[in-house]
């Protein structure tokens, strides 16, 4: 796959967002390279790994290049050998709403606490319903990216947002 990606990103309130998944997987992904808005990405999403690499992101929008393939769970594994520091580790549900599917990120490791809920769309004014769970949007702020939590994880910044939207307190 590849082509334009056009996503939004939201912090979410509570866990009803568990009841409404139709599927849920885990994930761990690692950095080849991440620098400057751009990410060469490692996943592996239970038993499938794919490599990623993204384009930054152009002022004020939301869309950025995506290329995306499939390779063996074998060369995933090796290729998050040579990942930097800091794995990013989640579980992914996967939630229908309206036309679209948000996809509710929950964190583990220096990133617990923090569940996020992103959806893609075809266009950056395309108008799209939003569950009760969706809360605050952080499209554009960095310290929402993977790529950017895996350097500075949650458990630094955490106090920064709105309790509500803190899933553990670790205090």
């Amino acid at each position: 796959m590849s082509g334009q990606e056009i996503e939004r990103k939201f912090l979410v309130r509570g866990s009803a967002y568990k009841e409404l998944a139709t599927d849920s997987s885990r994930i761990r992904q690692g950095y080849i390279l991440s620098s400057h808005g751009r990410t060469v990405r490692v996943r592996i999403r239970d038993d499938k790994a794919f490599l990623t690499i993204k384009g930054p992101a152009q002022e004020g929008h939301f869309g950025r290049y995506e290329f995306e393939t499939k390779i063996t769970p074998e060369e995933g594994t090796e290729l998050m050998k040579l990942c930097e520091d800091g794995i990013i580790d989640k579980t992914r549900y996967l939630v229908p709403c309206g036309g679209h599917t948000f996809e509710v990120d929950e964190f583990y490791g220096d990133n617990a606490g923090l569940v996020m809920a992103e959806i893609e769309l075809s266009s950056e004014d395309e108008e799209f319903e939003k569950p009760d769970f969706i809360g605050l949007e952080v499209t554009g702020d960095k310290r929402f990216y993977n790529g950017h939590m895996r350097k500075m994880p949650f458990i630094v910044w955490r106090g920064t947002i709105p309790r509500e939207y803190r899933h553990i307190e670790l205090e």
